[in-house]
């Protein structure tokens, strides 16, 4: 590589840069410290210099130091060598040029060297340094900075480092440091930070910064978030602005946490535009939040993932694979999880896992839950835990609970504990319902409700249940809104409800619209509750849309919503069935709703069969269906069935 510097009065004031071509940069190698290099050119002519005194390199040692880089004309080529049609390649002769002209550089940087000059010396070693011949170069750069040469100084105490003469080093950086050098500044306050003089690092990485080494900014915004010092913002701001893409990704994490989530993105975009992977994961992880529904932020997301899975970030493959499962796309989703989870991911592995057991593949599941638990993954556990009790392998379900429960996890404590329960042993249960409850699961504290409910230790009953519905629990805000409603507090038993049903809970939206109906001034409002419940699979709200739709004339809807609950086993869907069908001349099906409903205990059901037998001149089944509705109820139904009963008798014996 050819360097180019500028001339001045004295060897001193040589340009200094950080080398790039063999120095590691702290983004990559926390520690890594940087190296300066010295101008191109002389700021004084040197013996040797000058057109009337080129190295000349003969043919052989030119070939033996770069090979050949054509044949010459009438020559055949090497055995086992191609011949290209093309002629020479204008590629290696470009290489061997640059090679050429880079050897006689070094040969004149050593001839002037060797004559005594310092500058050319310390050039000589850095260019030697890069190379990786370190014996070589450091003599070369003792000269120069013995001779006051910062530069050289500083390349130095690189090079001391990387020898493990750290001490030494030190000193060497020391010295260009006061004369000026901010890499020099840099590396010393990298070093003194590393032996706890913090007071020092600061003020050789302060000392740097101001003179406008990037890396020095970077290395003071970090000392300082250490110490949580506000100023940390600043430098690192100084350092992304000069392009540091780690600054610019700590930069946006910083404003993440402060809430300032416009900002962060912004930051986390130009650190993510320099390849940074995980600032592409967490620029993916905000767009996909703001997204939502929007497909082209969506697909922003998602590009940012593949950047930072493609720069060997498994969580962005992770990440990616969640959102093309939610965009459908199952096959290109399990590609991604399966890359990430070789990788070591954990949540990718548990993610195969759970594809491969909700398709009845048993086997293939427990594989990835085990590879989820060697990432350290303790999801894995309880996956497994999860997959033993599906299959009836319990004994191994409680084991797999247990290990996961051991080590935190707070849904496993949760599924230990029920597995006691079921087992009759509650004190061994309640400890494990208390930790899950403590560790913030919101089902472990709705159980410890149900525990002490249980007892009729209602007090503690509805401390857990209240634990529980703040963490959005429906059940739980059901249990509470039963409780206000039974004391006759009807406002606060509407608000419990209204919470108990935005958690999901069926029963909590069927009591809400019951409750609403019952008060007479809600009736628009009730109905959605209603038909909230009915579409969740609650049979009594479905009986209770069809006879509203009923009421209102729509059959047709009457009917679908009965159907739905009758079939679900609903005995006063299918009674209600009957009758819709009997108006509509329907009654062979009639029948057999009002039997279905009779069978299951519904008293007018039974009632209305023994009419029907009647009335087909069947009085042994008449009889029949009476008695029973004389058992089923209600009250009335059983004095209407007594006395129809009763008149069977009397015509029977007359």
């Amino acid at each position: 590589m050819r360097l180019i510097g500028k001339s001045g009065a004295r060897p001193a004031a040589a340009v200094e840069a950080d080398t790039d071509a063999w120095a590691e940069s702290p983004e990559s190698r926390p520690g890594a410290l940087p190296a300066q290099r010295t101008s191109g050119l002389s700021e004084r002519p040197a013996p040797g210099y000058g057109p009337d005194s080129l190295v000349h390199v003969s043919t052989r040692q030119f070939a033996a130091a770069v090979g050949a880089y054509g044949d010459r004309p009438g020559e055949e080529p090497a055995p086992g060598t191609a011949a290209d049609p093309a002629g020479p390649d204008p590629t290696s002769f470009e290489t061997a040029l640059a090679a050429r002209e880079s050897a006689a550089l070094e040969a004149r940087h050593r001839q002037a060297a060797d004559g005594g000059d310092p500058d050319a010396a310390g050039r000589l070693g850095t260019l030697l340094m890069r190379r990786g011949d370190l014996e070589d170069a450091e003599p070369y750069l003792r000269a120069a900075a013995a001779a006051g040469i910062r530069a050289a100084a500083n390349n130095l105490g690189v090079l001391l480092h990387q020898q493990g003469h750290r001490a030494e080093a030190g000193q060497w950086w020391r010295q260009a440091a006061v004369a000026g050098s901010a890499p020099a500044a840099h590396a010393l306050g990298l070093q003194l930070r590393d032996q706890g003089e913090e007071e020092a690092a600061e003020y050789w990485l302060h000392f740097a910064a101001d003179h406008g080494h990037p890396l020095g900014a970077y290395a003071l915004g970090d000392l300082m978030e250490h110490r949580r010092d506000v100023r940390a913002e600043r430098w690192f701001k100084v350092s992304a602005d000069a392009g540091h893409r780690e600054a610019a990704y700590r930069l946006a994490r910083m404003r993440e946490a402060a809430g300032d989530k416009d900002t962060a993105e912004a930051w986390y975009r130009t650190a993510a535009a320099r390849s940074h992977a995980r600032a592409a994961l967490r620029l993916g992880v905000l767009l996909e939040e703001r997204a939502r529904t929007d497909r082209p932020l969506l697909e922003e997301a998602a590009r940012w993932y593949r950047q930072a899975a493609q720069n060997g970030e498994p969580r962005a493959a992770c990440a990616l694979g969640f959102l093309l499962r939610d965009s459908g796309d199952i096959a290109a989703a399990a590609e991604w999880w399966q890359e990430a989870a070789e990788a070591g991911d954990g949540n990718a592995a548990n993610a195969l896992g759970a594809l491969h057991a909700g398709r009845g593949e048993a086997r293939a599941a427990e594989r990835w839950y085990r590879a989820a638990l060697d990432a350290g993954d303790q999801n894995g556990a309880f996956n497994l835990g999860l997959l033993c009790a599906g299959t009836g392998r319990d004994q191994q379900a409680e084991q797999w609970y247990r290990r996961a429960a051991y080590a935190g996890h707070r849904e496993a404590c949760n599924a230990l504990a029920v597995v006691l329960l079921q087992r009759g042993d509650e004190s061994g249960a309640v400890p494990w319902f208390s930790k899950a409850a403590e560790a913030g699961s919101v089902d472990g504290a709705f159980n410890l409700g149900v525990l002490h409910a249980g007892r009729g230790e209602q007090r503690q009953a509805q401390e857990w249940y209240a634990r529980a519905a703040a963490e959005g629990h429906g059940e739980a805000a059901l249990q509470l809104a039963v409780a206000q409603e039974q004391r006759g507090n009807l406002s606060g038993a509407l608000e419990r409800y209204r919470q108990s049903a935005a958690g999901g809970s069926a029963e909590g939206a069927f009591r809400l619209a019951s409750l609403l109906d019952r008060r007479g001034d809600a009736d628009a409002e009730a109905e959605h509750w209603y038909a909230l419940a009915a579409d969740a699979g609650h049979r009594r709200a479905q009986v209770r849309m069809g006879v509203r739709a009923a009421e209102r004339g729509a059959l047709e809807i009457a009917e679908s919503w009965y159907r739905r609950a009758a079939e679900a086993g609903s005995r006063s869907a299918a009674f209600n069935l009957g009758l819709l069908l009997a108006r509509q001349d329907s009654e062979a099906e009639a029948m057999l709703w009002y039997t279905r409903a009779a069978d299951a205990g519904h008293g007018r059901a039974a009632l209305r069969l023994a009419l029907l037998a009647l009335r087909r001149g069947e009085p042994v089944q008449a009889e029949n269906w009476c008695r029973r509705a004389i058992d089923y109820g209600p009250a009335e139904v059983a004095e209407r069935a007594g006395r129809l009963l009763g008149a069977l008798h009397a015509e029977l014996s007359a």
